[in-house]
């Protein structure tokens, strides 16, 4: 019988796959630090949003994979860059006018605009942090603030001084001209505005570890490298972050992918060993333009789990991550009922399979059961029919159709309905476009009531269906009520009334029954719904009162 780790070792799910890369760094011997150091980056300069998520949420199924097929302990640090300079407002936040006063200051230094924190940075750490705290994530939170004023940097940064004028030949390829003529990789910070300087260095003393450089105002100054008086740019400070806490993996963003050969070589300059590399396709909008913290234009966390629990989205960062994804509100309920799907599945795979599974990823290794007895889907079909505003009123279907399920019972199921109803109200009902039928399809739709009606009618239209196909095969003994036999049932009505494509039949049913161009398994919807209300649905459509 194969082993987990046996599995794991060949499988080609993307987490175990840069697992084994990571574990190639240590086939001679184990780091001496004693552990293997997973690290995901964030510039809190915006509201946290899905993108950051993502990071942490993928990275943690490569460490889960990594502890499958080694022994050595792991660590996940989460990293915010808080001390970058605040370079414009954010547009979706308020208190603009307060906040341009303290623009290019740290953003642990600019007043929070929602009065909540010490700081801006302070602010959008504490909800990346309950974000991820959300989802259970095991990591450790760190902070470039602190860690440059606490002087955990300053042995790096006085390296960076003594190795400053390599650092600046591998800046430098990377610049336009007239950019070299301005760049140093330390920013200080100044004494008197607090505003982190993008200005040339005069002198970098290595010896007393300290930079000369003149302010805007064109008077000199002298400051140490250490204790939080000057930072790195952004892309030297990549490589020295790497070098001073010896970084074995961080994953990042397709627009950095240009930059990781100077993160790389900023990294080995200063004496460390560059880690591995994972790059990610961006998330696009519904326009498909990336998302961006600053517009706001993308999905944010709470605003994804308005609409659906955790584990879709887990499920939506897992899928495909090198290939650039939309993120906007119509991929939520799919998500939901392909990780139910995949759920559903899991218990019944060999372990070879259940290791390429998402959901084994998604729960390292530990998925629960799927008591979703209702898809999403078919959820939202029922709440625009059954006028329902609280959960409450879609159960009493749910328990016709599944007598064993329960609120009590079925928790993931009774969650998703409540969602199902804030999703239909917000984003399926205002584009409901019903229409009046032809007449070919009003004909369907009366003889589909008269079978709906009538068992022996029903059994006829299947009858005449197999006849027309040149099939004498007695009709099975089924539930009158069950999804099969209702579906069968309308697919044969449809037949019978020469629908030249049934995909015509079940858009029309669509359409008039539901105001939307695609549905549910029609069969399922009728068996949950119920008969006497779909036959008095379609009944009210044929009147004329769904599209008057």
């Amino acid at each position: 019988m194969t082993s987990l780790r046996d599995a794991a070792m060949k499988s080609k799910a993307w987490p175990f796959e840069e697992a084994r890369r990571v574990l190639k760094r240590y086939e001679k011997k184990d780091p001496e630090k004693g552990f293997v150091l997973f690290e995901t980056g964030y510039g809190p300069s915006g509201l946290p949003h899905i993108g950051t998520f993502g990071e942490v949420a993928r990275t943690t199924m490569i460490r889960r994979a990594f502890e499958v097929i080694s022994d050595i302990p792991t660590k996940l640090l989460c990293f915010s860059d808080d001390m970058d300079g605040m370079r414009k407002v954010p547009t979706n936040v308020p208190n603009q006018d307060m906040l341009r006063a303290h623009e290019q200051k740290p953003l642990t230094a600019v007043p929070d605009p929602f009065g909540e924190f010490d700081s801006f940075g302070n602010h959008n750490n504490a909800m990346l942090r309950r974000f991820l705290d959300t989802f259970g994530f095991d990591y450790e939170f760190a902070s470039a603030t602190d860690y440059y004023k606490s002087g955990k940097f300053d042995d790096m940064l006085i390296r960076s001084a003594e190795k400053y004028d390599e650092i600046m030949a591998i800046m430098l390829k990377s610049l336009r001209e007239e950019r070299q003529q301005t760049y140093s990789c330390f920013l200080p910070i100044h004494p008197e505005t607090g505003r982190v300087l993008y200005v040339p260095m005069k002198e970098v003393n290595a010896k007393d570890g300290t930079v000369t450089f003149d302010d805007e105002d064109g008077r000199e100054w002298t400051l140490p490298v250490t204790g939080g008086n000057v930072k790195l740019q952004w892309k030297p400070d990549f490589g020295m972050r790497w070098a001073a806490l010896d970084v074995d993996f961080e994953m990042y963003g397709k627009d950095h992918s240009t930059n990781t050969p100077i993160y790389d070589g900023i990294c080995r300059v200063l004496g460390g060993r560059a880690p591995e590399h994972f790059t990610y396709e961006l998330f696009l909008d519904a326009n498909g333009e990336k998302i961006s913290k600053s517009k706001g234009n993308g999905l944010s966390i709470d605003e994804w789990l308005t609409y659906a629990a955790t584990e879709s989205l887990s499920y939506f960062m897992y899928l495909k991550p090198k290939t650039a994804k939309r993120l906007w509100w119509d991929v939520i309920p799919k998500m939901v009922d392909e990780y139910h799907q995949q759920l559903r599945a899991y218990p019944d795979q060999e372990i070879d399979a259940q290791v390429n599974n998402p959901v084994w990823h998604i729960h390292g290794g530990n998925p629960p059961e799927s008591k979703m007895v209702v898809p999403f889907s078919m959820l939202l079909n029922l709440a625009s029919v059954a006028g329902a505003s609280e959960k409450e009123g879609l159960w009493g279907f749910i328990k016709r159709y599944a007598p064993e399920a329960s609120p009590e019972g079925n928790p993931d199921l009774d969650q998703a309905a409540g969602f199902a109803l804030k999703y239909f109200e917000d984003f399926v009902k205002p584009t409901l476009v019903f229409r009046l039928p032809t007449d070919e399809e009003r004909a369907a739709l009366e003889d589909l009531v008269k079978a709906l009606k009538s068992e022996e009618v029903a059994l006829d239209q299947l009858a005449r269906k197999n006849a027309a196909a040149g099939s004498d095969e007695a009709l099975p003994e089924v539930d009158y009520h069950s999804d099969e036999f209702l579906q069968s049932l309308v697919f044969a009505v449809g037949k019978n009334h020469g629908f030249a494509n049934l995909r015509d039949w079940f858009k029309a049913l669509y359409e008039v029954l539901l105001g939307q161009s695609q549905g549910p398994r029609f069969g399922g919807f009728i068996a949950l719904y119920g008969v006497d209300e779909t036959v008095a649905l379609i009944e009210r459509a044929l009147a004329g009162e769904l599209a008057g």
